[in-house]
């Protein structure tokens, strides 16, 4: 069923990269993306965002935020709504990044409330779900994701262009990679989660990883079946390697 998804690959700025930097990481990316059969997306801090969308204007990149909040517009210091991440020229939103998840204190129910209001903008949800170091050793991880999943979905709308991100706490930012079978099992499980919510929609959604993706390991990870892509932090900072990513995923 993989062959009918074509595949993502993300790259997350997090609190990343100026001006300066972004200006010659585009130039490299613009003319790469329309040359590799993937979807190529990127996630600039909010205050790029215009810059970002302007710099990818005619190319088939996808520009999202890194976050929003779900009221349309009010006296919520500090955030940003969907209808503003649209007028900046983006199409998609991360919505319960893990980092926002445990260093915000975002709840599940608060991610699908910001997932839901995307979607009513028109903007595409990218969910993140994963479980951490401690509940992965305890044995928790399908039943942390179980909840993820049926909490975090329980405000969106069925639509195949919903994205789902399986990011394990403890591999973002650490080195750390989730064995291609750990990943797979997790995101196969995802995959059955959303079937029971979305029925046989669940074949046609993608799911990434994310998680200390890198050139040297991503070929592994994109030969699992039910793995669409990947969501990359550090390794996508700079256009070589995050090129280099993509070009050994879709070759592997």
């Amino acid at each position: 069923m993989k062959n009918r998804r074509k595949e993502i690959y993300a790259a997350n700025w997090k609190m990343n990269l100026d001006s300066g930097d972004i200006r010659g990481f585009m130039e490299r990316i613009v003319p790469y993306a329309g040359t590799v059969d993937a979807e190529v997306m990127i996630f600039p801090p909010a205050v790029y965002l215009s810059s970002v969308a302007e710099q990818a204007a005619g190319s088939p990149i996808g520009v999202g935020a890194q976050n929003m909040f779900w009221e349309r517009n009010g006296a919520y210091t500090g955030e940003i709504s969907a209808l503003m991440i649209k007028d900046c020229g983006a199409g998609y939103v991360l919505c319960g990044h893990s980092e926002r998840r445990h260093f915000f204190g975002e709840s599940a129910e608060m991610v699908t409330r910001k997932a839901g209001a995307a979607q009513d903008e028109g903007l595409i949800p990218m969910i993140c779900v994963g479980e951490t170091l401690e509940e992965r050793e305890q044995g928790e991880t399908l039943e942390v994701l179980h909840k993820d999943i049926y909490c975090s979905l329980s405000d969106v709308k069925p639509d195949k262009r919903v994205i789902i991100a399986y990011e394990p706490v403890w591999a973002i930012g650490t080195g750390l990679t989730a064995t291609p079978e750990d990943a797979e099992t997790a995101i196969a499980y995802i995959r059955d989660q959303v079937r029971e919510l979305w029925g046989d929609l669940a074949d046609a959604i993608r799911i990434l990883y994310g998680g200390s993706v890198k050139p040297g390991n991503i070929a592994e990870l994109m030969a699992c079946p039910n793995i669409d892509g990947a969501l990359v932090g550090g390794a996508s900072l700079h256009a070589d390697s995050f090129i280099d990513i993509i070009q050994n995923g879709v070759n592997r």
